[in-house]
């Protein structure tokens, strides 16, 4: 065997730290029975942050439009359940479709021009989605939005509850899937290739590489997660509101993909889980100026260095790709 091969099939067995974290995960909501609602939404952010860290860190595609996708996710559920049926699996799949197409047409535009081209034309169709969404209210109830939502049972015998234990435990599972598919596309040759056109395109075309179909592809597919994860907010929530096209959900979950660390799937994962718990804990210190205390965080994190600020976290990330 070669040792490329060699090398993707060692990244691609699971760790054995790995399913530790996810015990803890899924315990979370039962050991810490009145944060479940908080759990619920790291579970949310983390699958958002990790649809946006494929195209960021595995592909070198920069976007500060990501909530393009969130949003055309969470107002498929919305509509569905009131115009449709109340199921939420197929309210899921439904959010999850209509990011896909939105994606693949979306993704036409970052194959050409610089990075700072792909910034402004990202951000530009979440603007534009965003201002539809505002426009159109006689479909998405404008700045009101789509109120009052409610969604059947999960498999037919959760409900989702004022607690939210359920709510966290479907969106958990939801994550649970989407990061697994995510990382057997990081750790197959498919991801392999993504890393290529990161690294260097002129010389993953060179060497034969179809760079467009493969940016395509990785776009595509962060748009279905995206779309997953808006769906997700909508049927957790009883709600969608026009927030979730806007810029600051897209700034956020760069963030997310920031502390965590660029490159890593579980970063995505592990910057949720730190911007979530230090919104709500610096929100309940200072309400008005929570976001000056996380602002300093970053600008620490950022000259002292993540390794060195996270050290817990180092080791955990060796071996991962």
């Amino acid at each position: 065997m070669i040792p490329a091969q060699t090398n993707l099939l060692r990244n691609a067995r699971m760790k054995p730290w790995e399913p530790v974290v996810w015990l803890l995960l899924f315990a979370a909501p039962t050991l810490f029975p009145s944060h479940a609602a908080i759990v619920n939404e790291v579970a949310i952010v983390g699958l958002f942050a990790v649809s946006l860290d494929l195209v960021l860190g595995y592909t070198g595609i920069v976007s500060l439009g990501h909530a393009a996708f969130f949003g055309m996710g969470a107002y498929t559920a919305a509509l569905f359940c009131k115009h449709v049926m109340p199921d939420p699996h197929l309210g899921l799949l439904a959010g999850i479709a209509t990011a896909t197409v939105l994606g693949f047409l979306a993704s036409f535009t970052i194959l050409r021009g610089t990075d700072l081209t792909r910034l402004m034309v990202t951000l530009g169709i979440a603007l534009i989605l965003f201002e539809l969404a505002n426009k159109l209210d006689w479909l998405t109830g404008g700045m009101d939005g789509i109120q009052g939502l409610m969604f059947s049972p999960v498999l037919g015998k959760f409900e989702f509850d004022l607690a939210g234990r359920t709510a966290a435990y479907y969106s958990l599972t939801v994550l649970l899937l989407v990061f697994l598919l995510a990382r057997r596309i990081v750790h197959s040759p498919f991801g392999a290739t993504l890393k290529a056109i990161r690294d260097n395109r002129l010389r993953a075309m060179a060497i034969g590489i179809p760079v467009h179909s493969r940016l395509v592809a990785v776009y595509t597919v962060a748009a279905a997660m995206a779309g997953a994860a808006g769906a997700l907010f909508t049927q957790t929530s009883g709600f969608a509101s026009i927030d979730v096209f806007e810029f600051h959900r897209s700034a956020d979950v760069m963030l997310m993909v920031v502390i965590g660390g660029v490159g890593w799937l579980y970063g995505g994962v592990l910057g949720a889980v730190v911007f979530k718990l230090m919104q709500d804990f610096l929100s309940q210190i200072t309400p008005q100026y929570w976001t000056f205390w996380l602002g300093l965080f970053l600008v620490v994190l950022v000259l002292v260095g993540r390794d060195r600020l996270l050290k817990p976290w180092t080791w955990f990330r060796r071996g991962q790709a």
